[in-house]
Order: C-alpha cells, then sequence, then structure tokens
C-alpha cells in the first residue's frame, strides 16, 4: 500500500502545471501614436517540459504629444 501512494505522488509531480502571470508579452506601436499591449498567463507543463501562453488580452493606449 505505502508503495501505491509513492507512484500516485511521484505520477502527479510529474504531470503538474504551473501558471503564473499575466505578464506583458508584446508591446508593439500602430503607427498613430498608438502602443497595442499583449498581456499573457505563461503555463509551464512539467511533463513535457514547454511553456505556452494563455488568457491573452490586448490593450490600445493612445499618446498624447
Amino acid at each position: 500500500m505505502p508503495m501505491r501512494i509513492v507512484l500516485l505522488v511521484s505520477i502527479l509531480a510529474l504531470t503538474a502545471c504551473s501558471t503564473a502571470g499575466p505578464f506583458v508579452t508584446n508591446i508593439s506601436s500602430s503607427g498613430d501614436n498608438t502602443l497595442t499591449i499583449e498581456k499573457c498567463m505563461i503555463q509551464f507543463s512539467a511533463f513535457t517540459s514547454t511553456i505556452s501562453n494563455k488568457n491573452c488580452t490586448n490593450v490600445t493606449i493612445k499618446l498624447a504629444r
């Protein structure tokens, strides 16, 4: 029985994902005194060792001269 618990905990640790954010992932200028800022949540998968973006939002800011 204790060996099953150790095995289950090990499998859960390998498949766990962690999420952080939101972070600014992109800032671009549209050329008419506006900036477009993209913010995304970052997700790391320990099982596949990949980092991906999710829940992205865009905000447009008008700059004054």
